[in-house]
């Protein structure tokens, strides 16, 4: 069972939609205690690094999340979820992450067209679980900012204005600039490679 972190600024429907479609159970609570019986974790998000980060600590969420992670519960940050994951952003200012994986958060400068929207293709620069056979998948990416972090954390990168960095991995925990939910069947199947990371059995 994967439980959805709601904190506000998630884009709850179609994640729980993809995850429905692809026969994985899931629910959605901002209730730490109920979020504890979640065999993994999804932190989705969209908006502001500022704003995603002062809702998760209103409903005391950080130190849930940071807590899962060391009882080495699976975690997959999806979009701003991925950028909360570091340890600070620069949009709007500095502003504090979760920290679980080392890195900042920058804007997207030197190309025309910011946000970054729409599909391209992946490099994907490590054997990880999430990706299972997948090779070079095309993907749905919508933001502004990117993360900045060392080479040992990363498992994909983009070619937007020089290769940015879109997926990122410490132990259990997985972060995905993209949108799988948004991605098509190559999305669903990152989708289903976390599921089964967490032990869904499909």
């Amino acid at each position: 069972m994967i439980g959805i972190i709601d904190y506000g600024m998630g884009n709850l429907k179609s994640v729980t939609n993809s995850l429905n479609f692809i026969g994985v159970r899931s629910f959605i609570s901002n209730d730490f205690n109920e979020l504890k019986k979640a065999d993994s974790l999804i932190l989705p998000g969209v908006g502001a690094f500022k704003d995603a980060m002062r809702q998760i600590k209103q409903y005391e969420l950080d130190d849930f999340i940071v807590g899962a992670v060391k009882e080495n519960k699976p975690l997959l940050g999806i979009c701003l979820g991925m950028q909360l994951l570091v340890e600070k952003s620069l949009e709007d200012g500095e502003h504090k992450g979760l920290g679980i994986i080392d890195g900042e958060v920058l804007p997207i400068e030197g190309v025309e067209k910011v946000p970054h929207m729409g599909w391209n293709q992946l490099s994907l620069i490590d054997d990880s679980p999430i990706w299972g056979d997948l090779k070079q998948p095309y993907v749905y990416f919508v933001h502004s900012y990117y993360v900045s972090t060392p080479p040992k954390n990363v498992i994909a990168t983009v070619n937007y204005g020089g290769h940015k960095t879109v997926g990122i991995q410490k132990g259990r925990v997985y972060g995905l600039q993209f949108h799988p939910e948004k991605s098509g069947e190559e999305g669903l199947t990152i989708l289903r490679n976390f599921a089964i990371i967490g032990g869904e059995q499909l």
